[in-house]
């Protein structure tokens, strides 16, 4: 509901953290502010919006800084979607995992389609560093995980792309951004919910 009453200037402040997290654990007030280009008081007022939405996180252990929260990240990529037109609405959540969320997402001519938010760092997946291959020659950086995402993400996002080239049975890449997928939607069951087989052999092999 929040997406809906936030302003250009809301999305000025949120990118500038992004951008500011690139070199910063924690980004300092007066490097929002000139990110952003944004009028002091308006900063101050803007960060409280953003920070009783729970998108962006303040810090004050070492000096006050602010980083973004995965939800602030959503809220970047799906203002992307929104203004690119691929999304025009979300639906209910239809998945969860260890390493992402997904939903229900709609486009202005109502056709349906999955959105898969990549959520690396939970307790669980800890040691993805350790696991994944485009992590194993780059040192770790501020907002690590919300990175971590960005390249799960990507390099998801241009498998899909060509395997669906070459005709696999894979959903239709539709876009991505940041940490966020857009595919088509694969109707299905799920195998725990099926109670009988007609043909058990067929299916196991």
């Amino acid at each position: 509901n929040a997406l809906r009453f936030l302003t250009k200037s809301h999305f000025r402040v949120l990118t500038a953290i992004e951008m500011g997290m690139r070199n910063h654990e924690l980004v300092p007030m007066e490097l929002v502010r000139s990110i952003a280009k944004v009028r002091s008081g308006g900063v101050h007022k803007l960060m409280g919006d953003l920070l009783r939405n729970s998108l962006v996180h303040r810090d004050r252990s070492k000096y006050e800084g602010y980083r973004l929260t995965y939800m602030g990240y959503d809220y970047l990529a799906l203002h992307t979607f929104v203004a690119r037109g691929t999304i025009t609405g979300i639906g209910r959540q239809i998945g969860v995992g260890k390493e992402s969320d997904i939903y229900l997402a709609v486009d202005a001519e109502g056709r349906q389609m999955a959105l898969k938010l990549h959520r690396l760092g939970r307790i669980s997946f800890r040691n993805v560093r350790n696991k994944r291959d485009y992590m194993r020659n780059k040192r770790s950086k501020p907002g690590s995980w919300l990175y971590l995402s960005r390249l799960a993400a990507l390099k998801e996002y241009s498998f899909m792309v060509a395997l669906h080239k070459h005709d696999f049975p894979v959903p239709e890449p539709l876009d991505q951004n940041r940490h966020c997928i857009l595919m088509s939607l694969c109707e299905g069951h799920n195998m725990t919910r099926v109670r009988h087989l007609r043909q058990p052999e067929r299916i196991y092999r």
